[in-house]
């Protein structure tokens, strides 16, 4: 291997590496007030449940500009498209940190949420520019590896340090974060192009595969459940559980490690086990907020376990309804990932506001209730899935002509 080559190895998988820490950064952002509502809601005169609009408004501007951003900046170089990104987050983060006002943190959330959404519809196979065609499945598990971090992690990071500053010292340590990423990927991404925006018949060809419907309604529901719950973890597992402000860092940091673990067996099962895992997931879930909401269970250690298998399972159902969305949508994998992450979004939104209005109207014990409602409606339609709907282990081999296509190879220039 030349030295000239060996060098623009290393330089695109640092370029990955950086991506998936801007994905960490993202998608933390998105989730941070889950960890902090409480002081929020404190600091600006707020009800939790109100203060959870920055979590709701956050995620619908995201999933709109996700789609928009689809349909309009494709082709724009990545290089200085996902740098503006990032340091429009940064932006966002720092006023964040400075608002002395409930309306000037909401607006400057729903800035973040327009870089959110448009960083979201780029990133997503841009390991395929980066690395050897025979590597791509490695980078691409790094780049997402940032999202899993955040998702199962980044709260409780979060939680820790608006717990020993403020949160406003948390929305600054993003900003400082996607600042760094933004100045990074500047030096170190290499150049590359933009590719032609996807067309109107390619959505609709993902939106009549009827596998793809089902599968969409699954991920709606139960990531609204999810979310509904989760945005207000501070409230249930004081008010249900009887935890101590203390203990809530801990019991969350538990909550990510289950995910991590839930990360690692997907990479072990879910090829083989697809259904079946996420199946069990969506139970489990069910089961942890049943407990929780008929309060029947008290204390750390009944907290600590029932976080677990609310963490295990929805890591499972992150990386397992990815993982179908891509396998069945075979040469469509852009546009049905597209269509899947504004639902995702979406229902991040619609989650935190649905559970806003239980909380407040009803109470936690009800809020808990619902969700595992749901997530027992979504486990249903899971295992009724017909076996027409199951992706065989055969269809990755087929997507990765459909997700690599349409690129070329990176500049290694700057």
């Amino acid at each position: 291997m030349s030295v000239a080559s060996s060098s623009a190895g290393l330089r695109g998988w640092t370029a990955v590496a950086l991506l998936g820490v801007g994905a960490f950064s993202v998608v933390t952002t998105e989730l941070a007030p889950i960890g902090m509502l409480s002081g929020i809601a404190g600091d600006l005169a707020q009800t939790p449940g109100r203060a959870g609009l920055v979590v709701t408004a956050y995620a619908w501007i995201g999933a709109i500009a996700a789609l928009f951003a689809v349909l309009t900046l494709s082709a724009m170089p990545r290089r200085p498209l996902l740098v503006v990104l990032l340091l429009l987050l940064a932006l966002s983060n720092g006023v964040a940190a400075l608002s002395t006002t409930f309306s000037i943190l909401l607006m400057a959330r729903l800035v973040g949420a327009l870089a959110h959404g448009a960083f979201w519809a780029m990133v997503g196979t841009l390991g395929a520019q980066l690395v050897p065609a025979r590597q791509v499945g490695l980078a691409t598990a790094i780049i997402f590896g940032g999202v899993s971090v955040a998702s199962v992690l980044g709260v409780p990071m979060v939680n820790v340090i608006s717990s020993h500053g403020s949160w406003r010292t948390a929305f600054a340590c993003l900003g400082i974060l996607s600042l760094a990423t933004g100045i990074a990927l500047a030096g170190l991404l290499p150049r590359m192009a933009g590719t032609a925006p996807l067309q109107r018949a390619q959505f609709l060809v993902v939106v009549r595969n009827a596998g793809l419907r089902r599968l969409y309604v699954i991920a709606a529901g139960a990531i609204i459940a999810h979310f509904a719950a989760f945005t207000y973890v501070e409230v249930l597992l004081s008010s249900r559980l009887h935890v101590s402000t203390a203990w809530v860092a801990v019991c969350l940091f538990a909550f990510g490690a289950a995910g991590l673990v839930g990360n690692l067996l997907c990479g072990a099962l879910i090829d083989r086990h697809l259904k079946g895992m996420l199946a069990t997931a969506l139970f489990v879930m069910a089961l942890c907020l049943l407990v929780i909401g008929m309060g029947c269970a008290d204390g750390v250690t009944m907290a600590i376990l029932l976080v677990l298998g609310w963490g295990l399972g929805v890591a499972v159902l992150f990386v397992g309804i990815q993982a179908w969305v891509i396998r069945l949508a075979g040469d469509a994998a852009l546009p049905a990932s597209a269509i899947y992450a504004a639902i995702f979004n979406g229902a991040v939104g619609t989650g935190a506001l649905v559970g806003s209005g239980m909380l407040d109207r009803w109470g936690a014990g009800t809020l808990c209730l619902a969700s595992a409602a749901v997530m027992l409606f979504s486990f249903t339609l899971v295992y009724r899935l017909q076996a027409t709907h199951v992706p065989s282990d055969t269809m990755l081999a087929g997507n990765t002509k459909g997700i690599t296509a349409d690129y070329k190879p990176a500049d290694s220039g700057r």
